[in-house]
């Protein structure tokens, strides 16, 4: 078994469902990322103007790169939201993906080191400065979809990414599969806030899960009923997308352990209380404020009066993000007779995204 076999066959046996192989060097898609952060689709996201240059080309990140592995970690969390919970995104309802992504990484970049001893191996998740998409489809793992979503012919895109960098040669794969979005355009059309100006681009200014996730600030005020009923992330355009109809079993690691949180309950919940119940999952990107920040949207859009009295008692929290959102949601419960956001079970070259996930 030589060192791609064994790592494939080692991967498997991790959760990966699939595993690439890739040469270092630029991505011709790093062009399309500084058109993209030229256009302001990032928003708030700095960091992204920050390690371009890293982005574009992993050789910039570690000189002495010489081979990309790339890695596909499934997730499902297909089970249903009651009414009055918080709406998460799939990736986000188990385990940190971040750390069981990377601490997967380490034990197969093991396999390199017990290969070549004295090999350079370091593992990569969505917090480094890797075009994580660009990189899989080189490898063979995929396609970017019009959604700017990696899509694996048969486990759709819901899955997540890593990436190993090492200085050992190893035999790039030859990227098989090519776009079958065909005309399709399901993914667009479904999107509450038209994220997407054309196919293949996203503008996270208006993406639901840069909203609630990435954007430190007041949500624009005329997006926010769009936002729906989610708090943190959004899946709605890998819901409706055909290839996603038959997904593979998620990574137990980042299946649910329970039921969603209650949104009132959340709304009651203080820092302290957040960073207790919360530690160890993604949610803790977003930080307290701007969670209750989001519940409050989500309350404003559910249409239930009952939301009103813990609103009320939000007012009192001393936090100006929370307190403009919390008035805005009273305000839409008591005198607008707007009908509440409905629950979100509903040739261009691709943008050069930087994860697999909403």
């Amino acid at each position: 078994m030589n060192l791609k076999e064994r790592m494939r066959a080692e991967g498997q046996a991790l959760g990966f469902t699939r595993i690439g192989f890739a040469a270092p060097g630029e991505r011709p898609e790093s062009r399309l990322l500084r058109e993209w952060l030229r256009l302001g689709h990032a928003g708030e996201m700095d960091y992204l103007h920050r390690r371009r240059s890293e982005r574009s080309d992993p050789g910039v990140l570690a000189p002495w790169v010489k081979s990309l592995v790339v890695a596909a970690l499934p997730y499902t969390n297909s089970t249903p939201v009651p009414p009055g919970s918080a709406r998460l995104s799939r990736y986000a309802r188990g385990r940190d993906y971040h750390r069981v992504l990377r601490e997967r990484l380490r034990t197969l970049g093991r396999i390199v080191e017990e290969a070549v001893p004295g090999a350079r191996v370091r593992p990569v998740v969505d917090t480094g400065a890797i075009l994580e998409k660009p990189w899989a489809a080189a490898a063979g793992l995929g396609w970017q979809g019009k959604h700017t979503l990696l899509i694996h012919p048969d486990a759709g895109s819901w899955f997540l990414l890593g990436e190993i960098l090492t200085d050992v040669e190893i035999e790039p794969d030859r990227p098989a599969l090519t776009d079958r979005c065909g005309a399709c355009t399901r993914c667009l059309d479904a999107c509450p806030t038209a994220a997407f100006p054309e196919p293949y681009v996203l503008d996270s200014r208006r993406c639901i899960s840069y909203l609630t996730i990435e954007h430190k600030s007041a949500v624009p005020e005329g997006l926010r009923s769009l936002v729906g009923d989610w708090v943190f992330g959004c899946d709605i355009c890998q819901e409706v997308c055909p290839w996603n109809s038959r997904p593979e079993r998620g990574d137990p690691e980042l299946e649910a352990a329970g039921d969603s949180p209650r949104m009132a309950e959340l709304m009651e919940m203080s820092r302290e209380e957040f960073n207790r119940r919360f530690a160890g999952t993604a949610l803790r990107r977003t930080g307290w404020s701007r969670l209750l920040r989001n519940v409050a949207v989500a309350l404003g859009n559910s249409g239930d009066s009952g939301a009103v009295p813990v609103l009320r008692k939000a007012l009192a929290i001393p936090d100006p993000l929370i307190r403009e959102h919390v008035s805005w949601a009273l305000d839409r419960l008591l005198h607008s007779a707007a009908p509440a956001a409905p629950r979100s079970d509903p040739e261009l070259k691709p943008q050069a995204g930087v994860n697999n996930r909403r």
